[in-house]
């Protein structure tokens, strides 16, 4: 049992008002995930261009190879803890987040120790972009209207990468990134008509046409 086991409705922070539905829910993959935010891949390939390196400068200086190696297995531990320690905090959060869509709208409930919620609303909706990963997996990127802003690490990692001064809150690593993308076009469209972009390999801003006021974002 966790926390999330209490909730009114699964992924979002109170019960629906009246004439608000649910259209489309989901969370990250996991293994994309590890690979995309946590970098689990890139630090696996650290350590072993580590341990190369030190086998080949021992060769290249002619000092014999039985002592290399055991100091490379002495810390080998280390990167192995390493690399499962992302890949289990990966995993972690892929449990513990929920995207939702409904038809007023995107919610974005995730956090492992300090569960949060963030609510963003169609009318402050700017626009939106899609990153395609391989697979049909991707990451959907939303740009809010300005004055609407949430720290980068409020939403980290469901947040676009490396945009520190306007943070796109973001769904990452989907495994079906068009569904996600076709269901929210649909929803904003009688509401928040919107472009949708795709770009590779960073999600390009769309914008958004006939918005609406901005309102408040609430955590």
């Amino acid at each position: 049992m966790s926390e999330h086991d209490f909730e009114a409705v699964r992924g979002l922070p109170g019960r629906l008002p009246e004439g608000e539905r649910i259209l489309w829910q989901g969370a990250p993959r996991w293994t994309t995930l590890a690979q995309q935010a946590f970098h689990v891949r890139a630090v696996a390939a650290y350590f072993a261009g580590m341990f190369a390196w030190r086998l080949a400068t021992s060769v290249a200086a002619g000092r014999p190879l039985a002592g290399e190696l055991k100091s490379i297995l002495l810390v080998s531990p280390i990167a192995l803890l390493t690399v499962a320690t992302l890949a289990g905090l990966a995993w972690l959060y892929s449990r513990t987040t929920v995207y939702t869509i409904t038809n007023k709208r995107v919610v974005i409930r995730f956090g492992v120790a300090l569960p949060k919620a963030f609510n963003i609303p169609f009318s402050i909706v700017d626009g939106a972009s899609v990153k395609t990963l391989g697979g049909g997996s991707g990451d959907l990127a939303l740009t809010l209207k300005a004055g609407n802003k949430i720290a980068f690490s409020h939403l980290w990692p469901n947040t676009r990468p490396w945009k520190l001064a306007s943070p796109e809150p973001t769904f990452r690593a989907l495994a079906d990134v068009q569904g996600a993308v076709t269901i929210l076009a649909t929803a904003m469209k009688d509401e928040v008509p919107i472009e949708m972009c795709r770009a590779q390999p960073t999600p390009e801003r769309a914008h958004a046409g006939g918005l609406a006021e901005p309102g408040p974002v609430a955590a």
